[in-house]
């Protein structure tokens, strides 16, 4: 089962994704922890999944989107329906596939369970298990060993229900040819844009044609309600570059630290390589090691020529130019048989022949640094960093709740707050509400305090609002000017530029549609066509996609064949389509087949779908739609 996994990653991706939330290793037991809390959201077979789990699950997914792209995530993103909805589906595919498992009795046996855990990377050290880091791992979770596997177990088993379905989803290769030859196939084809600006000046407004547009659409001329307000930043960083670390501070936790600044012993050496892969034939072996031994010998002779030999003959192309240099090392970083060598020489030294799993080694070592004590002086910057990360980050625990009581408390100024914590109050140009706002008002909360009737009214100091992991921003409005309706003359302009260009987009695809039918009617139509290009389905650069759908759609049983499309306010696309060319790929093509890996992972999805309809059959599936969208959560 685990080799499937590991060996069809691109087919199983899609459906573990969708049960990530809870695994082992990302938060196992957050969606059955606390339950029965409070609100039940849904069930699934008639066992609850409450309020609480559906927040726990929203902040470990909040937590690890800003762990993959970085703090600069909306807040607000989190609190959509959509959100809340596409994360309790994720919740509800758990619970299907748990029942599921418990209905079908899937155990993971113990051996199974020990294979799984000392494989994985993340709990290996030099190639081994490591206890300590497992250990860590576990108490990371907040729960026991037996807890940890006892959902271990549980994940395993789902995963194993998974892989019959995964498995069994065959593409039929008649089915499959088809639909690749169709992705495939190629048309050359010549393009006419019939735009607006062209027919502007066949355009006459109505004497009253402003005025109406005008008064219909008064909304789309109000200038938006804006504020001029200033804010105070309270973050870590601030804090950290303030602190203040004196000499006595950095000795004591160098010594106190000896042990981190102890550079272990490193090596420079240079090889020559012949290659002879672990799982190579036997006569390719025995071939590298009579050419590694032939080489020895010849070094032997004229110890002098390493480096010539290197370049010539060895066959590790990051290393050979170099005369086989492989710079400074130290232990860890190369294959066991290769470091035991290295270190084992002494500097000037000469290997014997060693073999590795990338073939026969010859090893000459050229340097040698014992292991040392790093001085103060060396580390002292990085110890300096250290010792004030470590005061912003105490100082910053200590003041972040104050800070939100003083803005609170003194709401009618942010500079006590400024003067205690030695912070700039700066400025903003005008704001405007609903636009795109500059850093930090672009994060919606603190926008929306911002923009609040208390905020607005009285100018109170905001709320502290974080925007950042470390970072509280409170902001107060200085000036305010309400939203209002800009006079006509004032852009009467700009509507009649529009309705120009709108009634001249209609006469464009009016055009475009006559002279269409003119053609499909067989009729001489002189049109300027742009040079043909090939596009595909997949590959057709520059064109819209309601264009390639048209092109794909025209019917080309006799050529040239002709389409169009309109866009609406934009005009019209007149396509002429002048060759054909089947659609054909090899086994060679990679376009092919990663197009042959789309169309099965479709497939598999289809089935994993129609499987998840069955098992919602089987273990009923209820949502609570009041409590879903309520607002008090």
């Amino acid at each position: 089962m685990l080799d499937f996994v590991r060996n069809n990653k691109k087919i199983t991706q899609g459906f573990l994704a969708l049960i990530t939330l809870p695994f082992a290793f990302w938060g196992v037991d957050s969606y059955v922890r606390n339950a029965g809390v409070d609100a039940n959201i849904a069930s699934v077979g008639g066992r609850k999944i409450t309020q609480q789990e559906l927040q726990t699950a929203m902040r470990e997914q909040q937590d690890r989107m800003r762990s993959q792209l970085g703090t600069k995530i909306d807040p607000a993103l989190f609190e959509t329906p959509q959100m809340r909805r596409a994360v309790l589906d994720s919740l509800i595919t758990q619970r299907l596939l748990a029942e599921q498992a418990r209905t079908a009795r899937l155990t993971v046996g113990d051996d199974q369970l020990v294979q799984f855990i000392a494989g994985v990377p993340s709990l290996q050290e030099n190639g081994k298990f490591s206890n300590e880091r497992y250990e860590a791992l576990v108490a990371a979770q907040g729960m026991s060993k037996e807890m940890f596997e006892a959902r271990l177990r549980q994940d395993m088993a789902m995963q194993q229900l998974m892989l019959p379905v995964t498995e069994a989803g065959i593409t039929g290769r008649a089915a499959a040819g088809r639909w690749l030859a169709t992705q495939l196939e190629r048309r050359e084809v010549g393009e006419l844009l019939l735009l607006p600006e062209a027919y502007s000046s066949q355009v006459k407004l109505a004497p009253d044609a402003v005025q109406k547009h005008y008064e219909a659409n008064r909304k789309q001329f109000e200038l938006p309600e804006q504020v001029r307000a200033e804010f105070l930043t309270l973050s870590q960083d601030a804090l950290t570059a303030q602190a203040v670390v004196g000499e006595e501070e950095v000795k004591a936790y160098y010594q106190s630290h000896a042990d981190r600044y102890k550079a272990a012993e490193t090596r420079r050496a240079s090889h020559i390589l012949i290659a002879a892969g672990k799982d190579a034939p036997d006569a390719e072996v025995k071939a590298a090691k009579a050419k590694a031994d032939e080489l020895l010998a010849q070094l032997r002779k004229t110890p002098g020529d390493f480096a010539k030999l290197a370049k010539q003959s060895s066959q590790d192309p990051g290393s050979a130019a170099k005369g086989g240099d492989l710079d400074w090392f130290g232990r860890g970083a190369m294959v066991k048989a290769f470091e035991d060598t290295a270190f084992s020489l002494k500097e000037g030294q000469t290997s014997e022949v060693v073999r590795s799993d990338f073939g026969y080694h010859i090893i000459r070592v050229t340097g040698v640094r014992p292991e040392r004590v790093k001085p103060l002086e060396e580390v002292r910057a990085e110890i300096l960093a250290e010792l004030k990360r470590e005061a912003g980050m105490k100082k910053y625990a200590e003041a972040a709740e104050a800070f939100g009581n003083m803005v609170y408390e003194q709401a009618d100024s942010l500079k006590p707050a400024a003067e205690k914590w030695n912070l700039e109050i700066r400025q903003t140009p005008w704001l405007a509400r609903g636009g795109k706002l500059p850093a930090p008002f672009d994060n919606a909360k603190l926008a929306a305090a911002l923009f609040s009737d208390d905020g607005l009214k009285n100018k109170r100091n905001t709320e502290a609002v974080e925007i950042a992991s470390g970072t509280l921003v409170s902001a107060r409005v200085l000036e305010h000017k309400p939203a209002a309706l800009q006079p006509l003359d004032a852009v009467k302009g700009e509507i009649e530029k529009r309705l120009i260009g709108e009634e001249a987009a209609k006469l464009a695809i009016k055009d475009g549609e006559e002279k269409l039918s003119r053609l499909a009617k067989g009729e001489a139509v002189d049109l300027k066509w742009s040079p043909a290009r090939s596009v595909s389905r997949t590959a057709a650069p520059g064109l819209p996609a309601d264009s390639v759908r048209a092109v794909f759609k025209a019917d080309a049983g006799k050529l040239p064949a002709h389409t169009g499309v309109a866009f609406p306010g934009k005009g019209y696309a007149l396509y002429r389509i002048t060759a054909v060319k089947s659609g054909e790929g090899g086994t060679d093509d990679p376009g092919a087949r990663a197009l042959a890996q789309q169309y099965a992972r479709f497939v598999a999805e289809e089935e994993f779908a129609a499987w998840m309809s069955t098992l919602k059959e089987k273990h009923p599936v209820e949502i609570n739609k009041a409590a879903l969208e309520s607002k008090d959560r």
